[in-house]
C-alpha cells in the first residue's frame, strides 16, 4: 500500500513537471516562433523588446492579429476614429499603450479592462468628449494617464474608479467647466495633477480631500475669481500650486494658509489684480510664511485702479497704504477742523446774543437755566 502510495506521487509530481515543461515551452514558441503573429503593415516590431510601433502608418483601425507578448505599442499619428471593447482582449503583457494624436471620438466601456499590467496610457490630443463609467476598469496598475487636448466638459466621479496605482494623471486643454466633489475620491496615490487650460472657474468645497499624496497641482490658464479658505488644506504634500493666468483680481489669506505642505510653491502672475490695499496686506502677510514661496511675484502687474494698470505689483506695493492712509487721514482733519468751526462759531453766536445785556440780566438767565 505504501509502494502504491510512493508511485501515484511520483507520477503526480512528474505530470506536474511536464505540464510546466510544456506551458514554458508554448510561451517560447508563441514568443519567437509563431509564424501567425506577423508585424502588422506600415508597422515596426522588436520583438527581442517585445515593442511594435506603427506611429504614423495611415491606420483608421487597429490591427486585429496583435502579438500577444508585445509589451509596448506605439499608435500614435494615425486615423483612428474608436476603442471598441475587444481591440485588446489579448494583450495582458502590455505596460506602454500610445494612442495621442489620432481621431479617437470615444472608447467602448471596459475597452481597457484586460490591460491589468499596463502602466502608461496616452489618449492626449484626440477627440474624446466623454468618459464613460466603465473607462478605467481593469487599470488597476496604471501610473500615468494623459488625456490632454480632448473635448472633455466635465468628469464623472465614477471613470477613475479602478485607477488604484495612478501617479500622473493630465486633463491639460479640454474644455472642463467644473469638477464634481468627489472626482478625484478614489485615486488617493496621486501626485501630479494637471488641470491646465481648462474654463474652470471655482473648486468644489472638498475636491482634493483623498489627494495628501499630491506634489504638483496645476491650474494655470482657467477661470478661477475665488478660492475658499480651506480648498486646499488637505494637500499637505504640495509642492507646487499653478494659480497663474485666471481671473483673481484679490486673493483669500486664509486659502493659500491652508497649505499646511513644508513648502509650496505658488505661482499667480497673470492675474488681474485689482492693486489696493487690502492685497498689499494679503501678500504681505504671505511673505511672512515661511513655507509658502511666491516665485513670480515680481511679474504680477495691477490691472485696476487704471491709473496703475500695468505697473508692477511689487513697485507700487509700499505705496497702496500709505494712500489710502493719506486719504483718512485729510478725511479725519477735515472732520476735526468742521467740528472745531461748529463750536467756535456756536460760541460766538451765544456771545453775541448776550452782547449788550446788562450783567444781572445774564446772571439771571444762568440761574433760570440751572433751575
Amino acid at each position: 500500500l505504501a509502494f502504491q502510495t510512493t508511485g501515484r506521487g511520483a507520477v503526480s509530481s512528474l505530470m506536474r513537471a511536464l505540464l510546466f515543461l510544456l506551458s514554458l515551452m508554448w510561451d517560447l514558441w508563441s514568443t519567437h516562433c509563431n509564424p501567425t503573429f506577423l508585424c502588422p503593415t506600415n508597422c515596426i516590431c522588436h520583438l527581442e523588446l517585445h515593442l511594435a510601433t506603427c506611429a504614423g502608418a495611415n491606420l483608421t483601425d487597429l490591427p486585429a492579429a496583435l502579438p500577444p507578448y508585445m509589451e509596448h505599442l506605439n499608435f500614435s499619428f494615425n486615423k483612428l476614429a474608436y476603442i471598441h471593447r475587444q481591440t485588446f482582449r489579448s494583450m495582458r503583457h502590455l505596460r506602454t499603450l500610445l494612442l495621442n494624436d489620432n481621431r479617437i471620438g470615444g472608447v467602448a466601456d471596459g475597452a481597457f479592462a484586460p490591460l491589468e499590467a499596463l502602466l502608461r496610457l496616452d489618449l492626449s490630443r484626440n477627440n474624446i468628449s466623454r468618459l464613460a463609467g466603465g473607462f478605467s476598469l481593469g487599470l488597476g496598475s496604471l501610473r500615468e494617464l494623459s488625456l490632454a487636448d480632448n473635448r472633455l466638459s466635465g468628469v464623472d466621479a465614477g471613470c477613475f474608479a479602478h485607477l488604484d496605482a495612478l501617479l500622473r494623471l493630465d486633463l491639460r486643454g479640454n474644455g472642463i467647466r467644473s469638477l464634481a466633489a468627489r472626482t478625484f475620491g478614489a485615486v488617493s496615490t496621486l501626485r501630479y495633477i494637471r488641470l491646465d487650460r481648462n474654463v474652470i472657474s471655482s473648486l468644489a468645497d472638498g475636491i482634493f480631500s483623498t489627494l495628501r499624496n499630491l506634489e504638483q497641482l496645476g491650474l494655470r490658464g482657467n477661470e478661477i475669481e475665488h478660492l475658499d479658505a480651506g480648498v486646499f488644506a488637505p494637500l499637505t504634500s504640495l509642492a507646487v500650486l499653478d494659480l497663474a493666468d485666471n481671473k483673481l483680481k484679490k486673493v483669500d489669506f486664509k486659502a493659500l494658509l491652508s497649505v499646511q505642505a513644508q513648502s509650496t510653491h505658488v505661482l499667480l502672475e497673470g492675474n488681474p489684480w485689482t492693486c489696493n490695499c487690502d492685497l498689499q496686506r494679503v501678500f504681505q502677510k504671505l511673505h511672512s510664511v515661511r513655507r509658502l514661496l511666491l516665485d513670480d511675484y515680481d511679474d504680477l502687474t495691477c490691472r485696476q485702479p487704471q491709473e496703475l494698470q500695468g505697473h508692477s505689483l511689487r513697485q507700487v506695493d509700499t505705496g497702496l497704504c500709505f494712500a489710502e492712509t493719506v486719504t483718512v487721514l485729510i478725511i479725519t482733519i477735515t472732520v476735526v477742523i468742521t467740528v472745531v468751526a461748529a463750536i467756535v462759531m456756536a460760541e460766538k453766536s451765544r456771545e453775541k446774543r448776550n452782547k449788550g445785556r446788562h450783567w444781572t440780566e445774564v446772571s439771571e438767565m444762568s440761574f433760570d437755566s440751572q433751575d
